[in-house]
């Protein structure tokens, strides 16, 4: 006998889509935090010409790196605020892939940064990411009218 799976047991597990999105997603943030480190140990050894210089724009990466990891992380474990966080993220990087193409003649890290962000996008652009972010604003919508990828799978009694 197979039952209709209840809206309230939608699973808290996102789709594989949003889980690799997220995880893209928390290494850029964790790629800020070790660029924010770098730069601190780089002002500690003198080898700045003003004291600001590199401990405020460490501190920019590591508070800026820390909230990108947050979001990958919370996309990872299935909570959908990360999803905002991780595109605005990519939105930004987008500027900053071009002038590392163009103005700044460093194809070989604008390039990769482009075609990582046009990932994360696609992936969480994705219908099952879309269905997945949709189904928290549809509580009374009938079980029929969920998306079976979105609704936990009863698991077989043993």
């Amino acid at each position: 006998m197979q039952t209709s799976p209840d809206p309230s047991s939608r699973s808290a597990r996102p789709p594989t889509a949003v889980r690799r999105g997220g995880a893209i997603v928390a290494l850029e943030g964790l790629g800020a935090i070790v660029i924010a480190v770098v730069l601190w140990f780089h002002a500690a050894g003198g080898a700045d010409e003003s004291f600001i210089s590199s401990y405020g724009t460490g501190a920019w990466f590591a508070i800026l790196g820390a909230g990108v990891l947050a979001g990958g992380l919370a996309l990872i474990t299935g909570r959908r605020w990360g999803r905002a966080i991780a595109v605005v993220a990519q939105i930004l990087l987008i500027p900053v892939a071009f002038a590392l193409l163009t103005d700044s003649g460093q194809p070989q890290y604008g390039a990769p940064l482009l075609i990582v962000v046009i990932i994360v996008l696609v992936l969480l652009f994705s219908p099952s990411s879309v269905r997945w972010l949709a189904a928290d604003y549809a509580p009374d919508a009938e079980p029929d009218d969920i998306p079976p990828d979105v609704v936990e799978k009863p698991k077989p009694k043993s």
